[in-house]
């Protein structure tokens, strides 16, 4: 069977459910992990999702900020919320998804880290460093299994020079520096995780996931960054089938700044 998975930084659930509904129209997902939701629990449109088809939900909320959420046509078991966030933000959950063997989905929206790539008078890029060393010992602590796993989500780097715009203009901001995509490429190696996008579009190949909403023509610029990733465990590498960026959805009407990305697993 396949089983196709899907993240996407929503960038405020309610106000983008019209996008989310044309999205699920085309796409039609099997589980669909969202960032940024930015709504509390008890605010969440679980109606709307429902009746778009994704009858088990499992959400980690926050008032305006952060937020993750995994919608499923499967039922969902094994749910964990965190715990790889010092400042107690919704930035994480895990969920198995009950198809065939079983698969873990793990959403994570990794902290952007703030304009100054300083841990030292930057508190919020201190925050991301920490984040991405409490992922890199996720194996060992258990938090982060990787046996028939996925982990999806809006990750914040940029790690290939392949992966953003400029990688000479961008080598001193947030999200491609060399500490980032060291500390990126440890968290990769903790896990054995595959790069499912990198599989699928060679590595010399640009890739963009996000466009600044500051550009007044995004796709004319097309000065984009490889932020949202989708990594899978080494035991499910081979079950790999196509994965796809929706670019056009950058252009539907009040659109988030980052696109889905889907990747199908055939189980």
């Amino acid at each position: 069977m396949t089983l196709t998975i899907a993240t996407w930084n929503i960038n405020s659930v309610r106000l983008r459910m019209p996008i989310v509904r044309r999205f699920a129209d085309l796409a039609r997902p099997d589980v669909l992990c969202l960032q940024e939701t930015k709504v509390r629990d008890e605010d969440f449109p679980f109606s709307d999702l429902r009746d778009l088809g994704y009858r088990h939900i499992e959400i980690s909320g926050q008032k305006g900020y952060h937020g993750v959420a995994i919608l499923s046509r499967y039922p969902l078991s094994d749910v964990v919320r965190g715990p790889f966030c010092r400042e107690g933000h919704a930035r994480h959950i895990s969920a198995r998804v009950s198809v065939g063997a079983g698969v873990t989905v793990h959403n994570f929206y990794v902290p952007a880290g703030g304009d100054e790539p300083d841990p030292a008078i930057n508190p919020k890029f201190d925050h991301k460093l920490h984040f991405l060393e409490r992922m890199t010992e996720g194996p060992k602590l258990r938090h982060l299994l990787p046996e028939r796993s996925v982990v999806v989500g809006d990750l914040n780097i940029a790690p290939l020079e392949t992966d953003v715009w400029s990688h000479k203009a961008l080598l001193k901001v947030v999200s491609h520096t060399p500490v980032e995509v060291e500390a990126f490429g440890r968290v990769r190696a903790a896990g054995g995780w595959v790069d499912a996008m990198r599989e699928r579009v060679p590595p010399a190949e640009k890739l963009y996931t996000w466009w600044s909403y500051r550009s007044p023509d995004w796709a004319a610029a097309d000065k984009g960054r490889r932020l949202d990733h989708v990594w899978l465990s080494p035991d499910l590498g081979g079950e790999l089938g196509a994965v796809t960026v929706y670019r056009q959805a950058r252009g539907w009407d009040k659109p988030s700044d980052h696109v889905p990305v889907m990747a199908e697993l055939r189980l």
